[in-house]
């Protein structure tokens, strides 16, 4: 049976990552990922987790660690954030080329300059073109889970996935969850068995160099199995919805607007508690709009958005992550999505939170108020 505790959001990433029981754990602490492993390392030394823990020098000696480990058929596991990310993105691509699954958690923190520690996006949506999948968490609950269904998933695909948690508003803060029973997760998650890997009595090329034509069709296979990773995805949370009753997809409708509602909100990770927020108190006034969260932006989900948002006149994005000289990062993302439909909605791209900048729902109710004093063409900075 499951069992209720109250932990800290890294702890319930620690104890996600312990039920998937991997073999090989290695990462170098950076604030406000540091809990995680340190967490994960007591478990080790206290004898709770079988796993070899590799102590690093940094970053990219901790995503290399891990990519030898997987070469070798172990599941493992990395976490990192901000600069260390960054340090990592060598390897990022080396990682998905060499179509290996891993899981790794990112707490979100803004990256300098100027230097800064606190939460937004701009960490892991400067990696959304490594070929990671890329998962965004609102509570740590969500966050224990999606670990657990990443492996699978990561297993199946041989594809690695990145898990997001915002620094600090999850990994800092205290929430009641749901641990699953170990006996649950080894029936939902078996022990994983690599279909290659390192091995002296029956060697195999790793990594070695390809022609262009070759590449060119090694990229259009990854690429195909990323937009096959849509459906396993949707399996998987489906599967997993049976067994734990936690019902997750790619697109969320969080909250919903009266039938002739046609302004919706969209943003991922932990900002969408605060907007559930915005919009249960504007519904009082008889202002309704509708609320998505986007819970996964690597692959994509474009037709599933596209269904979600149908009807809907305007779009108001809220990102937490900047393309300097374009704008919002995700409002990117929304508008091309959307571009093909023939009665695609005003997109709203609104800034509304870099390098920890508080949001309350306040700010977000204020801003459904006066959307029609939005910008449609350029970005809008609160």
């Amino acid at each position: 049976m499951e069992k209720s505790a109250i932990l800290l959001g890294s702890e319930a990433i620690a104890h996600g990552v312990k039920l998937c029981r991997p073999q090989v754990i290695s990462a170098y602490p950076i604030t406000p990922q540091t809990h995680i492993i340190e967490t994960l390392s007591e478990m080790v030394d206290r004898g709770e987790l079988e796993s070899q823990y590799i102590k690093v020098e940094s970053e990219m000696s901790a995503i290399a660690a891990v990519l030898g480990s997987v070469s070798a058929g172990s599941r493992s596991f990395t976490a990192s954030s901000s600069q260390g990310l960054a340090m990592m993105h060598e390897l990022l691509h080396w990682y998905a080329g060499a179509r290996l699954p891993l899981v790794l958690v990112n707490a979100n923190r803004a990256l300098g300059a100027p230097w800064n520690i606190w939460s937004d996006q701009s960490d892991s949506f400067s990696q959304r073109d490594t070929g990671w999948l890329q998962i965004y968490c609102e509570t740590s609950q969500e966050a224990l889970d999606t670990i657990i269904m990443a492996y699978k998933a990561s297993e199946q695909l041989m594809l690695p996935i990145m898990v997001m948690i915002d620094g600090f508003i999850l990994s800092h803060t205290m929430e009641r969850l749901m641990i699953p029973a170990q006996e649950m997760v080894d029936d939902f998650l078996p022990p994983y068995k690599a279909p290659y890997q390192l091995d002296p009595g029956n060697p195999l090329t790793f990594g070695g160099a390809a022609q262009p034509d070759l590449f060119y069709e090694l990229k259009k296979a990854y690429s195909a199995t990323m937009q096959e990773a849509l459906g396993l995805i949707d399996q998987v949370q489906t599967e997993f919805a049976r067994k734990f009753e936690r019902h997750y997809s790619a697109v969320m409708h969080c909250q919903e607007g009266d039938k002739n509602s046609d302004t919706a909100i969209i943003c991922c990770g932990a900002m969408t508690g605060t907007a559930r927020v915005a919009v249960e108190n504007l519904s009082q006034t008889e202002i309704a709009v509708d609320l998505f969260k986007l819970r996964l932006l690597r692959p994509f989900p474009t037709t599933d958005l596209a269904a979600a948002l149908k009807g809907k006149k305007r779009v108001i994005v809220l990102n937490r992550a900047c393309s300097y000289g374009v704008g919002g990062t995700l409002s990117q993302e929304i508008r091309t999505a959307l571009y093909h439909l023939p009665d695609r909605p005003i997109i709203n791209d609104v800034m509304i939170s870099l390098g920890g900048k508080e949001v309350f729902p306040e700010t977000i109710s204020d801003i459904i108020k006066n959307r029609e004093q939005l910008s449609e063409t350029e970005c809008n900075w609160l």
